[in-house]
């Protein structure tokens, strides 16, 4: 890993731990091995950096999320909640604990750094553009009036909610609770888009 790597992924996982406000400069310098000087060379300052970590993640999400999902999981649907399973273990590993990193620094920076709200939001769209991508991949068994673009943006609300409710209460109930319903709705779906078809497309469960 070279040293500018090093620095990024270093403030990644202070950001992450600590937030962008109480992570200071010479924080990122120990945990990174490097000086002042290396870390000045390749960013202007912390904001600089700030934005290199939110292009990391987005560029880290697919290959190092996302396709592992995928890859695991054939049927579409039933990787939107195999995804909500890697959350949930993640929460239930860090004892309901730091939660999504690009969800914490969008609701701690987005006011004070508007200048960064598009890169955040570049990040989201990611996120949900794959899950749009899955839902399409299952438009069969969704109905032919599903605005899929929503249906995957709703999934990361729940998501985000669902994470922030869990941290808040100590408890993975919240989170579980959440996807219960999330899996209801989209069985609801599948019914939908069954009955529009005619019996000859019966729905597949998604609770696997």
């Amino acid at each position: 890993m070279d040293t500018r790597q090093k620095i990024i992924e270093a403030a990644a996982r202070l950001f992450h731990e600590q937030g962008y406000a109480a992570t200071g400069i010479a924080a990122i310098l120990k945990e990174a091995g490097v000086n002042a000087g290396s870390m000045y060379h390749y960013f202007d300052g912390k904001e600089a950096l700030l934005a290199e970590v939110l292009d990391w993640y987005r560029d880290n999400l697919v290959p190092r999320i996302m396709k592992p999902i995928e890859a695991a999981e054939p049927d579409p649907l039933r990787r939107v909640f195999r995804l909500l399973g890697w959350y949930r273990d993640f929460l239930a590993e860090h004892d309901c604990r730091l939660g999504c990193p690009v969800g914490n620094l969008a609701l701690e920076v987005s006011d004070t750094h508007p200048q960064l709200r598009a890169r955040l939001g570049r990040n989201l769209e990611r996120w949900s553009g794959r899950l749009r991508l899955w839902l399409e991949q299952a438009a069969e068994r969704l109905p032919p009036d599903c605005d899929r673009d929503s249906l995957a943006r709703f999934v990361l609300t729940v998501m985000e909610g669902a994470v922030m409710q869990a941290r808040t209460a100590g408890s993975l109930r919240p989170f579980d609770e959440a996807v219960a319903q999330l899996r209801r709705h989209f069985a609801a779906l599948e019914r939908e888009a069954a009955r529009a078809a005619g019996p000859k497309a019966p729905a597949m469960a998604v609770n696997g």
